[in-house]
C-alpha cells in the first residue's frame, strides 16, 4: 500500500454560527503553536457550528482549551491516511477493513491535485484497535 496510516485523536468544540468564529479559534490555535492535521466544520442546529480539530499534539490543545474559553469534547480516536493518489486507493483501504469485519461509520478525504491524498476514517471505539491492526498501524 503506497500510503502512511497513523492513529490520531480529534476533539469537537462548538461555536456560534456567525462570521469569524472559526477564524478566531484557528488564530488562537496558531498563536499557541498548535498545528492541525485536519479540520472540519459542520452546522449543528440553526445557530451552532461544530468544529472538529485534529491536533498534531493533542496535549497542547487540551492545555490551551483549559487556559482559555472553549470547551472540548474528546479525545476521540480516528485514523489518518496520507499517500499517493491513485485509482482504487480508498477501495483498497476499505477492503482491508471489510475483511477485518470493521465498520467505517464516517470518513472524509481530499486530494491535493498533485498526486497525494488525505483520508480520515472514523470507526467505533470498540473496533479501533482491530482496525489499526488490520491496517498495520
Amino acid at each position: 500500500m503506497p500510503f502512511k496510516i497513523r492513529k490520531v485523536e480529534y476533539f469537537y468544540c462548538s461555536v456560534v454560527d456567525q462570521p469569524g468564529e472559526a477564524y478566531k479559534l484557528l488564530t488562537q490555535l496558531e498563536q499557541s503553536g498548535i498545528n492541525l492535521l485536519a479540520f472540519t466544520a459542520i452546522p449543528v442546529g440553526p445557530n451552532r457550528t461544530q468544529l472538529t480539530l485534529f491536533p498534531d499534539t493533542p496535549d497542547k490543545l487540551v492545555l490551551e482549551a483549559n487556559r482559555s474559553s472553549f470547551a472540548l469534547d474528546g479525545p476521540h480516536p480516528a485514523l489518518l491516511v496520507q499517500g499517493d493518489d491513485e485509482l482504487g486507493a480508498l477501495a483498497d483501504i476499505h477492503q482491508v477493513l471489510y475483511e477485518a469485519n470493521v465498520n467505517v461509520y464516517a470518513s472524509n478525504g481530499v486530494t491535493d491535485s498533485k498526486g497525494c491524498f488525505g483520508y480520515l476514517l472514523y470507526v467505533r471505539p470498540e473496533e479501533y484497535e482491530r482496525a489499526a491492526a488490520a491496517l498495520k498501524v
